[in-house]
């Protein structure tokens, strides 16, 4: 997967996509496997803003039930099966528990009852074939076994606890470049740091966009029968393009947090803490009135999630502030004292922006839109040639593209070609039963490499570890891992820039590697990296020091 600008200019595409997020990715993916010409663009790097802020939980919908939403229970199961079955290295079971109190809303009788409907709506939750990738029903349990699993749990009208099982993606920055991978392959032309600037229209319809390449300032034009605008916090930004063309107001925007703590609170289970401050769903036919925190085991950390709060600035100027992170501290800390949590706790911080709903009043505690939408502006304003999409999660990022590029065929006025993204494996994700291709692998100890090193590489990067090692049998060098006792190998620095566009040292440490998602690595790792992507790329010392600089100041909150 090369860079090649010389790709977008030219010719014209069948869809033109503004933003390398997920639901970015997954409908270039999808377009392309239905045999439409694709291009993508994105101003960063891909995957680099909301697609980042994640707490990697891919869920059936349980909440849902507060709604009585069975439509949206049943797309989110249906979609946590089809991850597991396309991407099954780097989507697993997760078990799941939230103390019960008393006999109301929160009692163990209530929840015995959303589980069982639950199970019931996930009826075929168990068609793979990889027993791995078993989710058993639902329970309630005791408050004695509650209290084992969660110690220090508030004890106060404690009636016991709930069981149930969603799935966590052990690392979404590789599931979004994996699916990226299959869209390429599928021939779709990608490009990293390639800002859209303008729209090109003729005769009151959009035929493409003007674009600059944010790493040299060259602007060029990109022609498309249809533009789909996936740029997530941005689409107001895109459509402000059209200098008011457009009769839609502004998508509001809420700023949402999570936190990667430096220990595991929990070894097993993702635990739903309720917080102490009150919240009010009016939507919700059962409003339990307070939010819930999740902790959730990963790796060796816990991650902490998620607070919301209004934003109304502008999305490139977002960050999130010390305050920010010590206020969700003080609240995590009320809602479970024995967490005992401190700032030295905290070994990063995940931030984004999510659309909030258009209907909510100022002062109101933030209500997240439930819905996506996919906006035809030709009936929308009497733009035609474009399309805007709103995601409210990453679970269902496939299933909207689904029917984003249903919209785009009938718009285009295409054969209607049937989706096939629900069935074929996302890039390295071609493995029948995990378990058994992992101690397969690991036996063969292939280029010397430990048992470790084979079951991280596959857990990453599934059946294409196979291309890490060719850069192993380059240059034994790059068999050595990037810092002692880590599993991270030199050669996967090397595919990161050959073979995955990454441009910038962060693309690497943040996106492409496992060596900054958890935190800011050690000097001496930063430098190391950084040689290694200044030998492919040409850096001299300043422009080392220059990435070095620019990849730590991401973890460093704002004052």
């Amino acid at each position: 997967m090369k860079r090649d600008l010389d790709q977008l200019r030219g010719k014209q595409f069948d869809v033109l996509i503004i933003g390398g997020g997920i639901y970015g990715v997954c409908t270039a993916w999808d377009a392309a496997l239905r045999g439409l010409s694709v291009a993508l663009i994105e101003k960063n790097d891909f995957g680099s803003a909301t697609s980042s802020n994640s707490l990697k939980i891919i869920h059936g919908g349980l909440r849902y039930l507060q709604h009585a939403d069975f439509k949206r229970m049943r797309e989110s199961i249906t979609e946590r099966t089809v991850l597991m079955r396309i991407a099954p290295h780097l989507v697993h079971p997760l078990p799941c528990i939230m103390p019960t109190y008393g006999h109301a809303l929160k009692g163990k009788e209530v929840m015995a009852a959303a589980l069982f409907i639950n199970d019931l709506v996930g009826f075929d939750r168990n068609g793979l074939s990889d027993p791995q990738k078993r989710l058993p029903n639902g329970k309630v349990i005791s408050k004695e076994k509650c209290k084992k699993i969660i110690p220090g749990v508030n004890e106060e009208n404690l009636s016991g606890g709930a069981i149930w099982y969603d799935c966590q993606v052990s690392n979404s920055e590789r599931m979004l470049m994996s699916i990226l991978r299959s869209a390429v392959n599928a021939g779709a032309v990608a490009a990293n740091y390639t800002e859209m600037v303008g729209f090109t229209t003729e005769h009151g319809r959009v035929t493409g966009v003007k674009a600059k390449d944010n790493l040299t300032g060259d602007s060029f034009e990109i022609s498309a029968k249809l533009v789909v605008n996936n740029g997530g916090p941005w689409l107001n930004d895109v459509l402000g393009h059209l200098n008011g063309k457009l009769n839609r107001p502004k998508i509001r925007l809420s700023a949402a947090m999570n936190l990667v703590i430096k220990r595991k609170l929990f070894e097993k289970y993702a635990v739903g803490i309720w917080s102490k401050s009150d919240f009010r769903d009016e939507d919700a036919l059962l409003s339990k009135g307070s939010r819930l925190f999740f902790v959730t085991p990963w790796r060796d950390y816990s991650l902490i999630g998620t607070t919301h709060v209004p934003y109304d600035g502008e999305p490139g100027q977002f960050r999130i502030k010390e305050s920010d992170i010590q206020t969700f501290l003080d609240e995590v800390n009320a809602a479970y004292p024995a967490a005992n949590l401190k700032r030295g706790d905290v070994a990063f911080f995940y931030g984004g922006m999510l659309p909030a709903d258009e209907e909510q009043k100022a002062g109101e505690d933030v209500r997240l839109l439930k819905n996506y939408q996919i906006i035809d502006h030709s009936k929308d304003s009497g733009v035609e040639g474009l399309i805007s999409v709103i995601g409210v999660k990453y679970t269902t990022a496939r299933d909207v593209a689904v029917k984003t590029v249903d919209c785009a065929i009938e718009k285009l006025g295409e054969n209607c070609v049937k989706s096939v993204t629900s069935t074929t494996p996302v890039f390295g994700g071609d493995i029948e039963n995990l378990e058994d291709f992992i101690n397969e692998e690991k036996s063969k100890a292939p280029r010397g490499l430990s048992e470790n090193n084979i079951e991280h590489l596959v857990l990453n990067y599934g059946t294409e570890y196979s291309s890490i090692l060719k850069y192993v049998e380059e240059n034994q060098e790059w068999a050595r891992p990037i810092f002692a006792d880590s599993e991270i190998l030199r050669a996967e620095v090397i595919y990161a820039v050959r073979e995955e566009m990454a441009i910038k040292l962060s693309d690497v440490v943040r996106r492409r590697t496992e060596l900054g998602t958890a935190g800011c690595p050690e000097d001496a790792a930063l430098q190391t990296c950084a040689d290694l992507v200044g030998h492919e790329l040409g850096w001299d010392k300043e422009r080392k020091k220059i990435e070095i600089w620019e990849t730590k100041r991401i973890y460093v909150p704002a004052s």
